[in-house]
């Protein structure tokens, strides 16, 4: 059993956006490049396959760039989670990870206005650089966090428009000391989350998995690392951290903290996710399974241009 296959390194805590539901509230401080180029090896070294960079925002990170392209040249598969604020700068630099997964969480931009989201034109400039991706051959996902502001939403023209191959749908996620003060308005009930999930599962999406994750399925499926280098849990807060990995090395600080590999497995942490730009082998190919007894569909993939 491979429990570091897939990896989320956190780079940054810096975030341009104010999502009032967010809990990723993350040092300031980071690892300067040499050590976070030494991190990304040692994570290679003992199996992972896929990097998301994510933050904060982790375009704002200086060497985005270079650590994508680095992580790209030990043939591991790179992606994004990101709102999209310096994207553009770094495809224009031919910087072009294997995936971007943009945060969309609502097709009305002022939802997003009040959600912290957006400071304007968030949904043309998402459409923007989606289209751009696609060119490129980038694969595209689209992170959507249902809350009671959104639970009601018909996102399907959105979703049809940007055409991601998957669509992750979370259920907003309340961390007790992080976010309470928004959890009694925004805090979304468990049927009402399927209900969105189950509304937009009947819509006509092809060529589109779509991947729910409530509050259960999140909690201690993924591997995360912070700015620091260390492996952290997303379940309380303070959250919950080891020592360096670089200190201890990567399985004896997973051990430190809380890391559910069946769930990550359950969640549909493995999928066809192709192979990182270079390699000539694919890695992974998994069908998601079903999540909560709600059905995840997968329709053949449309072909895009542009490498793989």
């Amino acid at each position: 059993m491979n429990k570091l296959i897939s990896v989320n390194f956190y780079l940054l805590g810096d975030c341009n956006a104010q999502c009032v539901f967010c809990f990723a509230h993350l040092t300031r401080e980071r690892l300067p490049l040499a050590k976070a180029r030494s991190l990304i090896k040692v994570l290679r070294d003992e199996g992972t396959e896929k990097i998301t960079f994510a933050g904060g925002e982790p375009t704002l990170h200086p060497n985005l760039g270079e650590l994508v392209q680095y992580s790209q040249e030990l043939g591991l598969v790179t992606s994004l989670v990101t709102n999209g604020y310096r994207l553009e700068e770094l495809l224009q630099a031919k910087v072009v990870p294997d995936w971007v997964g943009f945060s969309v969480d609502s097709a009305e931009e002022d939802t997003l206005r009040r959600l912290g989201r957006s400071r304007g034109e968030y949904l043309p400039r998402t459409v923007r650089l989606v289209d751009m991706c696609h060119s490129l051959g980038v694969r595209v996902k689209v992170n959507t966090v249902v809350t009671s502001e959104t639970q009601q939403e018909d996102m399907t023209a959105l979703i049809l428009r940007l055409a991601p191959e998957r669509w992750k749908i979370f259920q907003m996620l309340p961390i007790q000391g992080r976010n309470d003060p928004v959890v009694d308005r925004l805090e979304v009930s468990d049927s009402d989350f399927w209900g969105f999930v189950r509304r937009h599962l009947e819509a006509d999406l092809p060529g589109l998995s779509v991947v729910p994750e409530d509050n259960d399925t999140m909690s201690n499926s993924y591997v995360l690392v912070d700015p620091l280098g260390r492996f952290y849990s997303n379940t309380r807060w303070p959250h919950e951290y080891s020592a360096p990995i670089l200190e201890v090395g990567a399985q004896t600080a997973l051990r430190q903290v809380d890391f559910d590999h069946d769930k990550f497995e359950r969640r549909g942490g493995l999928y066809e996710w192709g192979v990182g730009r270079g390699q000539s082998t694919n890695t992974c190919v998994s069908r998601e399974p079903a999540v909560r007894q709600v059905p995840v569909y997968k329709w053949p993939r449309r072909r895009r241009v542009g490498r793989r």
